[in-house]
């Protein structure tokens, strides 16, 4: 699992001219998964980006965990985190899970994400979406998890 975390003042998804899911203050998450993932993996990763201290405090640091300055996550699924563009011209895709593997585990990360008190808002898996982000900061990392 590859997620690309944005720390964001606001987001949201748009598909056909149409805005479809927005937050305030958050996160922006764009989540690729691979055949091997687990719901072992999005649990982690739940947990993982639920702690992670990288909200500002009254000072400016990176000291707080996004619950405790009342953001909002959008996860946006992605299929082209894994994408492999080492060969050629054109990015071979075969590290991507398929629908029918990643559509629950998609699921399930934003479920895990709700249970740990974040609201969150998606896009819609498989869809031709545009993603507008403003960051914050920027600030932006990337977190990987295999089982």
């Amino acid at each position: 699992m590859k997620v690309v975390l944005q720390r964001v003042i606001r987001a949201s998804v748009s598909i056909g001219g149409t805005r479809v899911s927005q937050i305030e203050a958050g996160y922006c998450l764009l989540v690729g998964f691979t055949h091997s993932d687990t719901p072992g993996v999005t649990e982690w990763m739940a947990e993982k980006i639920a702690g992670l201290r990288v909200c500002s405090d009254a000072e400016g640091k990176m000291n707080l965990a996004l619950a405790e300055v009342g953001g909002a996550v959008l996860v946006v699924s992605q299929f082209t985190l894994y994408g492999d563009a080492s060969k050629g011209r054109r990015p071979s895709f075969i590290e991507a899970a398929r629908a029918e593997v990643a559509v629950p585990l998609y699921e399930g990360f934003c479920a895990q994400l709700r249970a740990r008190g974040l609201p969150v808002a998606t896009g819609e898996f498989g869809a031709m979406m545009q993603v507008e982000i403003l960051n914050d900061g920027p600030v932006t990392l990337i977190l990987e998890r295999s089982a």
